[in-house]
């Protein structure tokens, strides 16, 4: 083994060639990391719904559709998984437009798995350090899910985390109360609205500058 990271990283990875996809599902989890896979990017879009993931991991060359094209998708709903693209395109082109979807990394096959995990290590590194914020007197970690204060941990429950994530990547910005539907919910999902301002009373102990956008939605205020 390359080494290995102390937290169970759980990893999505999107390959249509089935051996190819049970060679990196073998190779990572001897690695350590958890992993789901996926077949076509239909498979993939699922999944998404209904598990979060620490890392996506996609072809590019799909049927139905590419691996650009399903992580547009994704970001253009708020999802900001960081995503490596492996692929067996070399042009200038493809490059960009990879990137241009938002993609972290970009692998061109065949793939050199020890190299791929010294990547994804260095990714998940450079995630970490950017992912522990300063809100106030708290400090909320993104990548683990973890709010504290004063180092002890402020416990919160899934859709309530999800919810302060949100604000906070919003930016200041109004969060639509469509938008949170969507986030907290899946498809399949009965929506709550009662729950939701009852996860919002919760996160006001801690933010007061939580801002309720009458007929809108919400907004954190960064302060």
């Amino acid at each position: 083994m390359v080494g290995c990271i102390c937290k169970t990283m759980k990893i999505l990875i999107l390959e249509d060639d089935k051996l190819f996809n049970d060679t990196l599902e073998d190779f990572l989890e001897e690695e350590g990391f958890e992993t789901v896979t996926a077949l076509d990017p239909y498979s993939a879009l699922d999944i998404t719904y209904e598990q979060k993931f620490d890392l996506y991991l996609f072809d590019v060359n799909l049927p139905y559709e590419t691996g650009f094209s399903l992580l547009q998708q994704l970001r253009d709903a708020g999802d900001k998984t960081p995503t490596i693209f492996l692929t067996s395109r070399n042009d200038k082109v493809s490059l960009t437009q990879g990137f241009d979807a938002g993609a972290d990394d970009y692998m061109k096959k065949p793939i050199d798995l020890d190299e791929l995990f010294l990547r994804i290590k260095a990714l998940f590194r450079r995630q970490i350090r950017s992912d522990k914020i300063q809100l106030g007197e708290y400090e909320l970690d993104i990548t683990n899910r973890v709010l504290t204060h004063n180092s002890k941990v402020i416990k919160l429950g899934i859709k309530t985390m999800d919810l302060l994530i949100l604000l906070f990547n919003a930016n200041e910005e109004v969060v639509s109360m469509q938008r949170i539907e969507e986030q907290l919910w899946h498809s399949n999902e009965e929506i709550s609205l009662g729950s939701v301002r009852v996860y919002i009373a919760t996160l006001k102990k801690y933010f007061p500058n939580i801002e309720n956008i009458r007929g809108v939605g919400y907004r954190l205020l960064l302060l």
